[in-house]
């Protein structure tokens, strides 16, 4: 694993994690009927590289099903990223 890798993992799973964390704390205020974690900062923390966590989030807790809009800005983040990647692992000296 390169140096560059090895950073980028480690950031995919921080952001992953505090997202997740973002999406079950915001699942209990809504069962709470409490004040909510707003939608821009759970798009925020997916665009920042936590898309894994709020997919995962989003499938295991529940959350957010019932809004395809939500679902769609969550999926283009994941997707900009798969982008990013793909062609990072193009550059010489970026893979391997």
């Amino acid at each position: 694993m390169t140096p560059i890798a090895g950073v980028l993992a480690a950031w995919y799973a921080s952001l992953s994690i505090v997202t997740f964390g973002a999406y079950a704390r915001d699942k209990a205020a809504a069962r709470r009927q409490a004040r909510r974690t707003p939608e821009r900062t759970l798009h925020l923390l997916a665009l920042l590289g936590g898309w894994p966590g709020g997919l995962l989030g989003r499938h295991l807790l529940r959350h957010k099903t019932r809004k395809p809009g939500f679902h769609a800005v969550l999926w283009t983040s994941a997707v900009l990223h798969l982008l990013a990647l793909a062609w990072l692992a193009t550059i010489p000296g970026t893979s391997s």
